[in-house]
């Protein structure tokens, strides 16, 4: 079963570019809403928050988390001096 809104098509249709471009003369109109919504996440705070600051933070722990990990694993051993070291 489709479903056609004829708002919706007389709309689509209307927008200019569908000889030349075809479905991409849509793009600019997607692009400047990507835009927006990188512009809204960078400068809208939610209280003292916002979406690059838990980034970050959820950056940083997962690499120190990371480091942790590898420094846990990589536990070094005592060897016994060789005659080779010793004369090095």
């Amino acid at each position: 079963m489709k479903f056609y809104s004829s708002g919706l098509r007389h709309f689509l249709d209307s927008w200019p570019g569908k000889k030349r471009f075809g479905i991409y003369r849509f793009l600019p109109a997607f692009f400047l809403l990507g835009a927006a919504l990188e512009y809204s996440m960078i400068n809208w705070t939610v209280g003292e928050t916002n979406f690059y600051r838990t980034f970050k933070r959820r950056q940083a722990k997962n690499l120190i988390e990371d480091g942790l990990e590898s420094h846990s694993i990589q536990i070094p051993s005592e060897t016994k001096a060789t005659p080779a070291s010793k004369a090095l």
